[in-house]
């Protein structure tokens, strides 16, 4: 469901009133790189169409990006011999879809060598890939430089983890500035598409307490479902976030948690908030697509401002994967 113009120039206004002190710009490539958001979004198009499950793990490497150091493209630098990045720490091996921001990156520098960052390219692909799914689009300011540190110790402490309660998930996001509402949106948003792996819940499903028991927060039905698909053992088989609708960007994601059936302890955390439980029970039915939507595109602009690096700060990598 596409959102009504009036809706994003309204969001485009908020933005270029939030972020022009921080130098960030919708048309900040107007007279540098002009045919950016089109090279970008064609090219994105090509991964997406292919393979559309890729729309989840660019939104997901944008949003890991964004909480390590803000949002400069640290989590595409590669380690070397004596660096361990971002990208090899725990909770980013299940990462995936580099090759599209590589993809991207080369086919930018063909039109306009040295100009674009990394970190603007992942949030334009991020935007785009999430579009091309029928999902929300919004605009996104840019200027943002690259960063030159990836660290794996930053990225292994500073996620929220599957396993964080409300009061952690709330306490993770406001270190970045995101409010209740975003957490609760942005949690909507990266959880009704894409995939897991029963490794994620193994504890959840099978020694919840240290005694071979399981969370009692979750619909034993489901559990049940659950372990006819990840044995006590099993490290790598897939699961859907969303069953049922995982492939689709909609609100059934909030249905799902409503019914005790979110995959992750920080999707049934959002129960046990007021301000988050409401927003699940208002969103849990079709009729406030348009509503969610409205919010997504809202929050994604905000975690794509966290402490972005501007004007002389950072560099404009050559290759994404590495430091200049």
């Amino acid at each position: 469901m596409a959102i009504p113009k009036l809706v994003l120039a309204c969001i485009l206004l908020f933005v270029l009133q939030q972020v022009n002190s921080q130098g960030l710009k919708a048309d900040f490539y107007k007279k540098t790189c002009p045919s950016l958001e089109s090279v970008v979004h064609a090219t994105t198009a090509r991964y997406i169409s292919r393979v559309p499950s890729l729309a989840a793990a660019l939104l997901r490497m944008h949003f890991h990006d964004c909480f390590i150091r803000g949002c400069d493209g640290s989590v595409l630098i590669s380690s070397t011999s004596n660096n361990t990045a971002e990208k090899d720490s725990i909770p980013n091996l299940s990462l995936r879809g580099f090759q599209v921001i590589d993809t991207v990156k080369s086919a930018v520098e063909k039109q306009c060598p040295g100009r674009v960052s990394c970190a603007d390219i992942l949030a334009l692909v991020a935007r785009d890939a999430v579009s091309l799914i029928n999902g929300p689009s919004w605009p996104v300011p840019l200027g943002r430089r690259d960063g030159r540190v990836s660290n794996a110790t930053e990225a292994l402490f500073g996620l929220p983890a599957p396993f964080f309660n409300v009061t952690q998930l709330i306490a993770s996001f406001a270190s970045k500035n995101l409010t209740v509402k975003d957490l609760v949106v942005l949690s909507g948003g990266g959880h009704t598409i894409g995939f897991s792996q029963c490794s994620t819940i193994r504890t959840r499903l099978y020694n919840f307490t240290g005694v071979g028991d399981s969370d009692p927060s979750m619909d034993p039905n489901y559990v049940s479902a659950l372990k006819r698909k990840c044995s006590p053992t099993d490290k790598t088989s897939i699961i859907q976030m969303d069953p049922g609708s995982s492939q689709f960007f909609d609100v059934n994601y909030y249905a799902t948690v409503e019914k005790r059936r979110g995959l992750f302890q920080s999707d049934a955390a959002l129960l046990t908030n007021n301000e988050t439980n409401a927003y699940v029970t208002k969103h849990s039915t079709s009729s406030a697509t348009s509503s969610f939507f409205k919010d997504f595109a809202t929050s994604m602009v905000k975690m794509g401002n966290i402490q972005v690096l501007t004007g002389s700060a950072g560099e404009i990598r050559r290759i994404c994967s590495a430091i200049n």
